[in-house]
């Protein structure tokens, strides 16, 4: 029995506490603030702009992306989807020495003042880097980061499309019928999804951790399920991705003990028979039961958004299986505190 399940047994009885009641009722409030959030997605799939760094793009020779957790991730997304020049995602504040005048430096931070970002966009700066950003507010909307301010008033990982969308605006060409099947599949999943909600229920029944497995340009996806889980379902969770976990990771899928404690959530790879023949293989092999999700969509846009839609329900009802509050991240800010 959940909290809110707890709650609403012993309301019956009186015998729940004032400040118990507050608190739960403080949670239910909160899941319909996540819902709202989720179900914002498709529009800011439709966020049209661009980051200024046209007409003298040219002049860069690679891009070095720098931001942490929910911003963060939108650069390593985008570091797998775009490979016309090369790209770094950097989730530190090292700034590497090759960072200089031909260097077009990217800054994502939702708040605007994320610590590591600012400390590294700032050593760009005097690098002779160029140097853009995309935030909410903060220091990071300051002139001298040239920012793209996005809409606020979000949790940042809510705020994926409108962190990603401007980089897939500025230097990928999707056609406009690519950006309305991802918004129309991310809608639809807001409306139908029993599915996910069941295999939510069930990794809280059985107690289980997720194992996520992606593969390119899924890899980062995965990791983004991970971080759901930690940061919504409040529980641990591990990514991968074929084929290199089938150079370490498959040993211990064979033989490791508590094995039954493990889910393993595994992205569909469709028509990639080379990724597709692996999962068959590893999961025959190390005699594992693999839930499979496979994305939808014709576009990478879609199939793209279609899995960051669902692994952010799957988290979310995790969460809510477990009575507990997803979007409470007390003590992450009680570290930025700390370290202050």
């Amino acid at each position: 029995m959940n909290l809110i399940d707890a709650f609403l047994r012993r309301s019956i009885n009186k015998q729940t506490s004032i400040s118990e009641k507050i608190e739960i009722l403080s949670v239910i409030k909160h899941y319909s603030c996540v819902e709202d959030e989720l179900r914002s997605l498709w529009t800011q799939i439709t966020f049209g702009t661009k980051l200024n760094v046209f007409p003298n793009s040219d002049k860069f020779n690679k891009i070095v992306i720098f931001g942490m957790g929910g911003s963060g991730i939108a650069g390593s997304i985008f570091q797998e989807l775009y490979s016309d020049t090369p790209v770094i995602s950097i989730n530190d504040y090292r700034v590497p020495n090759f960072v200089e005048k031909s260097t077009l430096v990217i800054g994502i931070s939702y708040s605007g003042n994320t610590v590591e970002t600012m400390t590294a966009l700032d050593e760009c700066l005097e690098a002779g880097a160029r140097v853009v950003s995309i935030t909410s507010g903060g220091v990071l909307s300051q002139e001298k980061y040239d920012p793209l301010i996005i809409p606020s008033g979000l949790q940042p990982r809510s705020a994926i499309g409108y962190l990603l969308i401007p980089l897939i605006n500025t230097f990928m060409s999707f056609s406009a019928s690519d950006y309305k099947e991802a918004a129309s599949l991310t809608r639809d999943l807001d409306d139908n999804n029993s599915d996910i909600k069941e295999l939510a229920e069930s990794i809280v029944r059985n107690r289980q951790i997720p194992f996520i497995y992606g593969f390119t340009p899924f890899k980062s996806l995965a990791y983004r399920w991970k971080t759901q889980f930690n940061e919504n379902s409040k529980i641990f969770a591990y990514s991968g991705f074929f084929p290199e976990m089938d150079h370490n990771d498959i040993i211990p899928m064979k033989s490791t003990y508590r094995k039954d404690e493990f889910r393993f959530l595994v992205f569909g790879a469709g028509d990639n028979k080379f990724i597709t023949e692996r999962i068959n293989a590893t999961a025959e092999l190390t005699d594992s039961q693999f839930t499979i999700i496979e994305p939808r969509g014709k576009s990478i846009l879609a199939k793209l958004f279609y899995l960051i839609h669902y692994g952010d329900y799957l988290s979310y009802y995790v969460a809510k299986a477990r009575g507990i509050d997803p979007k409470e991240v007390d003590v992450i800010t009680q570290l930025k505190r700390t370290i202050k």
